[in-house]
């Protein structure tokens, strides 16, 4: 790891060395660990330490931007260099107005010391204890165990000077026999707070309840957990809560504004300092992160800016710029549901008929302007009958507009839950999205999944 005083300084004798009008480098470092298990063994542990340097250059409304790993000050000469001598022979970006400048940045604590504990020996013994405790319930087990430090600095040449430390674990568990499977993870930036036989419990549960039966498909009532939620609200902030997507007229948000499009019931905002999920102070451009909110009672509110989105329209980045370069947009990734009113158990005892669903899988997009997406179901799903849940079901291929499914919301619950999908692949950073269990009446499922 770098530490923030070589970092700062190694960035700003960079940025100061620049002969571009402006000059911006971020340097994302990480020291992780990922372990995977099999019901037999752990078949996978992967540690990873490095540290990337990006390097943004503007000449004019050129821009270039660099990568590399290799930061001895030769090599940062050279890389300069490369990134001057491509900026000049880029097309000019008419849109592009400026690099941000600084502001005040709040001071928030990201980062638990007792993430070092979690050694490669302290990570066997914690899976070795999931796994006994869920073959003594008659179950197989299988997952991935990752933690992590991560340290972001951003330096530009208009004088913002950004570094915070995160500390990060998640732990994602499924549960199976030969009868079903169930599924529970866990994500903090404190290691203290694992808990395994909460986990266990969870997971065992979900896959306990027998045999599996197989449902119609059609439109059915649903009660979806937090994590089929989060996987929603994640595919609305990348389809159309971003100011790029308004501005190439490809988000749903489009001439929808002041709308109410979704139900009364729903609010949905982004939030990178709020504590119930995994804060972040400022984003990969150094700028602070704003509370945005998308829908407030249904009516369509914001969306995320960047610096390029910004001064395109004349507004001010929200603090949602992404590791440049990016194309795709200022996506925001501290994303929460507004709590409900109701409890978990009141919504299962309201439904006659329908259909209770854990989490999604392999889900994509197949109608961008209208959010419709498809995937399947897994892990968990049930059906329910006079309000109770009855039989395991086999998992279902879902065909749905996610703006549709929220403009029938019924209920939504009081208790919320941190999930994230982790991060396993490309470089580290996570984030978390804080979601409720929602009711919904009438969700469609066009096909059996044969998974």
């Amino acid at each position: 790891m770098t530490g923030k005083e070589a970092a700062l300084r190694m960035l700003k004798r960079l940025v100061q060395e620049s002969l571009a009008d402006q000059t911006e480098a971020l340097l994302l470092t990480e020291d992780s660990s990922l372990a995977r298990f099999t019901p037999t063994a752990i078949h996978q542990h992967v540690a990873e330490r490095n540290r990337t340097l990006i390097l943004r250059v503007v000449l004019g409304k050129r821009i270039a931007v660099v990568t590399t790993n290799i930061l001895q000050p030769s090599s940062l000469k050279t890389l300069m260099q490369k990134a001057i001598s491509l900026a000049k022979i880029q097309p000019a970006n008419e849109a592009f107005v400026s690099l941000p400048g600084p502001k005040p940045i709040p001071e928030i604590d990201t980062f638990f010391k007792n993430i070092r504990r979690l050694t490669p020996g302290r990570k066997v013994k914690i899976i070795q204890e999931v796994m006994t405790q869920v073959q003594e319930s008659g179950f197989r087990a299988s997952g991935a165990f990752s933690h992590g430090e991560v340290e972001l600095a951003v330096v530009n040449s208009l004088g913002v000077e950004a570094y915070q430390k995160f500390s990060d674990l998640f732990l994602h568990l499924i549960v199976q026999n030969e009868k079903g499977s169930g599924y529970a993870s866990f994500v903090s930036r404190d290691g203290d707070q694992l808990r395994v036989e909460p986990l266990v419990k969870a997971a065992v549960a979900k896959a306990s309840r027998g045999n599996p039966v197989q449902v119609e498909p059609g439109e059915y009532e649903v009660i979806l957990e937090p994590q089929a939620v989060q996987e929603l609200m994640g595919f609305l902030a990348y389809l159309g809560f971003h100011a790029l997507a308004v501005q190439e007229g490809r988000s749903f948000f489009c001439n929808e504004f002041g709308k109410k499009i979704v139900h009364g019931k729903v609010t949905i905002y982004d939030d990178g300092l709020d504590p119930q999920g995994l804060q972040v102070p400022f984003d990969f451009e150094g700028v602070p992160k704003q509370k945005v909110i998308f829908f407030e009672g249904g009516v369509a509110k914001n969306v995320t800016y960047d610096s390029f989105t910004a001064g395109r329209a004349g507004k001010e980045s929200t603090g949602h710029g992404l590791i440049p370069p990016n194309t795709e947009g200022p996506i925001p990734v501290n994303l929460f549901m507004q709590a409900g009113e109701a409890n978990l158990e009141e919504m299962i005892r309201s439904v006659r008929r329908g259909i209770y669903v854990t989490r999604f899988h392999y889900t994509n997009v197949m109608e961008p302007m209208k959010a419709v997406i498809t995937g399947m179901t897994r892990d968990g799903t049930f059906w329910i009958e006079e309000g109770e849940i009855k039989n395991p079901i086999k998992n279902l291929r879902f065909t749905e507009s996610i703006l549709k499914a929220l403009s029938r919301v019924k209920a939504i619950s009081r208790e919320r839950k941190l999930c994230s999908s982790g991060s396993v692949y490309g470089r580290r950073f996570i984030t978390g999205t804080v979601a409720p269990a929602i009711q919904v009446d009438g969700f469609n499922f066009s096909g059996v999944s044969s998974l």
